[in-house]
């Protein structure tokens, strides 16, 4: 089993609510056991159409799922829950990021790890350093 860590948000519908449900789908999910899941934050967008604010979370989860298989997962639980592909850094009811995978660089055109971002935005590494 593999410590990963992964960021979760929400700006559409009722927002704390697909944040709940993103949590029972993983929780539900074979191969992942979460140990520990940060408070949720209110943060504004960054970049995109303009757009309401989002809901933030991060948890800690350990998994035997390989990095790709967990993708994977995270992209199936997106769709059940209603996401369907926008545009770029828009509104979405629910993403579900990667951040770490244990100590892993993956550097592919469909994942990287850790993600490429997180370092830039406060609204991932607050609820990150709540969890680590």
């Amino acid at each position: 089993m593999v410590t990963c860590y992964l960021g979760l948000g929400s700006n559409l519908g009722d927002r704390r609510a697909n944040i709940a449900k993103a949590l029972e789908y993983l929780k539900n999910t074979k191969g992942i056991k979460i140990e520990k899941f940060s408070r949720i934050y209110e943060t504004d967008p960054i970049g995109g159409p303009p757009q309401g604010k989002f809901l933030n979370a991060a948890l800690r989860m350990r998994t035997s799922l390989a990095p790709a298989a967990l993708l994977k997962t995270l992209k199936r639980i997106e769709k059940q829950l209603g996401r369907k592909k926008a545009v770029r850094f828009g509104p979405r009811l629910i993403d579900l990021d990667i951040l770490l995978y244990g100590d892993k660089l993956i550097h592919t055109k469909s994942l990287q790890i850790p993600h490429p971002r997180m370092f830039e935005r406060e609204f991932v590494l607050k609820p990150l350093r709540e969890i680590v």
